[in-house]
């Protein structure tokens, strides 16, 4: 596939996937033209041999097989992403009312820088849900238009703005939406906009959301030279596009596996993270046998892909040294000795010749020993399936800003490695 053609499908996708609700809905999308079938968990399954399928879970995490059919001796290969980025959340009674302005607060999701979360065109997504007679509907919704801003204070009533800037956020977050109306009208005006959306209308206002903040500033090829890619949520939207479409267009006879998960900005520790059981109990079904998949997990292999930092060029001091990955400088090999990351040298050498055989370049990132190191799906699917794992990336800068840059060139790169892994008799 050629590279504009990629980046060009990767934008629409990170345009359209403001929330991780929104992501899964389109990698479904992307796995069900590429033939993959969905399968219901509170179902009985009947799986053809060599079948693929898809399951998600809570509408915010999705695996994707190839069903193994009891096949033991060439092992998993499994992609594992996560599906969420650092955002502003809606409170659930977030409405409030000053100096004649409707605002809404916000609870802050994941480690999120704030500062360019100010004077921004923010629009509203994610999931609405609502009972009528009894049953519990739910729906997707995107106001898919600039609905709110996080003004700043004026540099005139804050003289040290760009000395020292501490945001309080219980207080200077809040998003403004209106001026406040007639005082006689009383109903939330964020639940009223939300009925607006609702294909099927409810009789009662909906009566529950959640609803996170994003950018209405689209997806952009940037440098003088077209070498970047401008977006929010590259981080980790950018290995979901890649795992997803590795899958759809593998046509391997290897038994393999994406799992991409939410909450891993918060610490995977849900239902649907990677700390909760829907790997686990999706190997169990696929494998029942005790004996069979502990054999299969022992010779299965997980590229846990979630993306690096690029060496910053005004910062580059902030970087071993030795290791400073670089924008188009090809997938990254992450590690880290006190397990942050999962890398084994067993991941490690097969990475690197996947990489040789498809001519990508690949890089290597270690943190300075006296900073802390952030972490990934990787070490905790390694700790709760004992599968060998190897943590990689595509290097970006500006991680978890409300905009961030990586190279043009490495999300096509990623993809190839991640299709060809797919496609590799596993080294036992």
């Amino acid at each position: 596939m050629q590279n504009k053609l990629y980046i060009s499908r990767l934008l629409t996708f990170l345009n359209t996937s403001p929330t991780p609700f929104h992501a899964v809905a389109n990698m479904a999308i992307i796995l069900r033209e590429a033939g993959y079938k969905a399968l219901d968990e509170r179902d009985h399954w009947q799986l053809q041999t060599r079948g693929h399928y898809y399951v998600i879970r809570n509408d915010s995490s999705i695996i994707a097989f190839i069903h193994p059919d009891g096949q033991v001796e060439s092992g998993l290969r499994l992609l594992g992403t996560h599906t969420d980025s650092p955002c502003l959340r809606l409170k659930p009674q977030a409405i409030r009312q000053t100096e004649s302005c409707i605002l809404a607060a916000v609870e802050v999701y994941g480690g999120a820088l704030l500062n360019p979360w100010f004077d921004r065109d923010l629009s509203i997504a994610g999931r609405v849900s609502w009972s009528t007679s009894g049953k519990i509907h739910s729906q997707l919704v995107d106001f898919k238009k600039p609905v709110a801003c996080v003004p700043s204070l004026a540099i005139h009533l804050n003289r040290k703005a760009n000395q020292e800037h501490r945001i309080d956020t219980e207080n200077d977050l809040r998003l403004l939406l209106q001026l406040q109306p007639d005082a006689a009208n009383t109903m939330d005006p964020v639940r009223l906009a939300l009925q607006d959306l609702l294909t099927e209308l409810p009789d009662a206002t909906a009566c529950d959301y959640e609803l996170s903040c994003y950018d209405c500033q689209p997806a952009a090829i940037t440098g003088l030279q077209e070498e970047f890619i401008a977006s929010a949520r590259l981080d980790n939207l950018l290995s979901c596009y890649a795992a997803t479409t590795a899958m759809a267009e593998t046509r391997s006879t290897f038994p393999a596996l994406m799992v991409c998960t939410d909450h891993e900005e918060v610490g995977s520790v849900s239902a649907v993270g990677a700390a909760g059981s829907f790997l686990s109990d999706i190997l169990q079904r696929l494998l029942p046998e005790p004996g069979k998949r502990q054999r299969c997990l022992r010779r299965s292999l997980l590229i846990s892909a979630d993306n690096a930092h690029a060496v910053h060029p005004n910062f580059a001091k902030r970087h071993d040294g030795l290791h400073l990955p670089r924008l188009n400088g090809g997938p990254v090999l992450k590690t880290n000795a006190n397990q942050r990351y999962a890398s084994t040298s067993r991941g490690i050498a097969l990475f690197r010749e996947l990489c040789r055989q498809q001519h990508v370049p690949v890089q290597d990132f270690v943190s300075r020993s006296d900073l802390a190191c952030g972490s990934t799906i990787g070490p905790i699917s390694a700790a709760e399936t004992g599968i060998d794992t190897v943590d990689v990336g595509i290097a970006q800068l500006a991680m978890h800003s409300i905009r961030e840059l990586c190279g043009a060139m490495d999300p096509l790169r990623l993809h190839r490695v991640c299709k060809a892994f797919l496609a590799t008799e596993l080294v036992n």
